[in-house]
């Protein structure tokens, strides 16, 4: 096992990378598209001004020289007062100890950056979810994830849903990001639906103007290209409503949502329901590949939930947060 750069490592490492991401994908979510090789490097090693990606692999070191075998991966990322864990094992590797042996480095590394919390998230019905209850990770806060196939959309009544928010508001339409013009309102908005949620921030939340330009910045560069659409309240020009979409390089079928988000005075007018309509309209022309849409929804959410089902969204798998105290981590792990 060894730390690894993604900024530095061969092609070959990227390449294997790939194939265990789709072995895991394979084992763990045989649904889910998989991931191509294409922009892997910057998606790994892009991230937001002030946070930090720490990434080890283990390999297989028998090979010659220039060949890789990557069969497992972990990485923590350092944001605010919490580092975000990810690991990966091949699927035929697991259960002999490597997955402790990962998280361990990575626990090791911020107990000895200052971080007191480690989060991470695991997908229900997966070997995850025993694994990381075993090492003592706590279940904080659920999600459900569901899919929308874009074949089976019924566009006419689509249509009439993207045209039924209320007299005072308008809908626009912008690919890449909001403007500059809108970003301080937008920010407003996304700064509201913090104070709403509940889950342990385990990805880079954008609520001022310039963080949430870095955030746009970053999604660039990390191969992920953002849709968004907005509902504007006529009167004052306060962004109303909004809602986003990603589509990443590494696997174009399939889109990933998220923040859908509808200021708490404008809530009833039909925004919700109008702006991701639309945003269906606007995927479908700009990408042709496109075949599905992801999104998550906490299960309490329950006004969200039924515009969901109203578009088409299945429900799929429960997603979970859970959250470690660092130091207890790192003791129990030497003892073990």
């Amino acid at each position: 096992m060894r730390e690894w750069d993604p900024r530095s490592a061969s092609a070959a490492e990227v390449r294997s990378l790939v194939e265990t991401v789709n072995a895991v994908l394979a084992a763990d979510l045989p649904d889910d598209p998989p991931w191509r090789d294409v922009q892997v490097r910057d998606y790994l090693a892009e991230t937001m001004p002030g946070e930090r990606r720490i990434t080890w692999v283990a390999e297989d070191d028998r090979l010659p020289e220039g060949e890789s075998k990557i069969f497992a991966h972990v990485s923590i990322l350092l944001l605010g007062d919490i580092g975000v864990l990810e690991v990966l094992v091949r699927p035929e590797l697991r259960r002999r100890g490597l997955g402790r042996q990962l998280v361990a480095v990575a626990a090791r590394r911020a107990y000895l950056e200052g971080f007191s919390s480690i989060g991470v998230e695991a997908i229900g019905g997966t070997t995850a979810i025993p694994f990381y209850e075993s090492l003592g990770f706590e279940r904080e806060y659920v999600e459900t994830r569901g899919v929308l196939n874009l074949d089976s959309v019924d566009w006419l009544a689509l249509g009439g849903m993207a045209s039924g928010i209320s007299p005072g508001y308008r809908i626009e339409y912008h690919p890449g990001g909001p403007p500059d013009h809108l970003l301080e309102a937008y920010a407003q908005a996304k700064a509201e639906a913090q104070h709403d949620d509940e889950d342990l921030e385990l990805a880079p939340r954008s609520s001022d103007p310039q963080r949430l330009r870095d955030s746009i910045e970053t999604l660039h560069r990390r191969g992920l290209k953002p849709y968004i659409v907005l509902a504007i309240h006529e009167a004052t020009g306060a962004v109303a409503g909004l809602t986003e979409v990603v589509v990443p390089a590494q696997h174009p079928e399939r889109a990933d949502q998220y923040d859908t988000i509808v200021v708490r005075e404008h809530r009833g007018y039909g925004i919700d329901r109008a702006i991701k309509a639309r945003m269906l309209f606007e995927l479908r022309a700009a990408e042709p590949t496109l075949r599905q849409v992801q999104t998550w929804n906490a299960q309490h959410n329950e006004s969200m939930l039924k515009v969901n089902a109203e578009l088409g969204y299945q429900s799929d798998r429960d997603w979970y947060e859970y959250i470690a105290d660092v130091t207890q981590l790192v003791q129990s792990l030497e003892l073990s």
